[in-house]
């Protein structure tokens, strides 16, 4: 395991918890959220880079192509807050906290799978 990748990841988990609960909590989507998915975005797949070159590639196993799969959605994610926040649709802008964790949930399972795969 590569500590650095380690901790770099976990900056992820830390930055996009903090932007997708606090839109929850606050009940709309607001422009220091995005920032906070966008750094969550920028250390996930940072760390996800520091970890393939570690293991030598990508693993077609639950944690590979859930991590992949989360990666494209904190992508598309980030990108629709920002489409949101530009159109100015209050409506999406109170809403937007639905997508944030269906995200988030999934994202999950690539940081936990190999604490769960490890201990089995």
């Amino acid at each position: 395991m590569n500590p650095s990748a380690t901790i770099i990841i976990t900056l992820a988990l830390v930055f996009y918890t903090i932007g997708v609960w606090s839109e929850r909590i606050q009940g709309r989507l607001k422009p220091w959220h995005l920032a906070f998915f966008i750094l969550g975005l920028i250390c996930d797949t940072w760390g996800t880079g520091l970890m393939l070159d570690f293991a030598g590639g990508l693993t077609f196993d639950i944690h590979g192509v859930s991590g992949v799969i989360a990666i494209v959605l904190m992508a598309v994610h980030a990108l629709w807050a920002l489409v949101v926040l530009l159109r100015k649709d209050q409506k999406a802008i109170q809403n937007f906290h639905r997508f944030s964790l269906a995200v988030w949930f999934i994202w999950l399972v690539p940081y936990f799978s190999p604490m769960v795969f490890a201990l089995g």
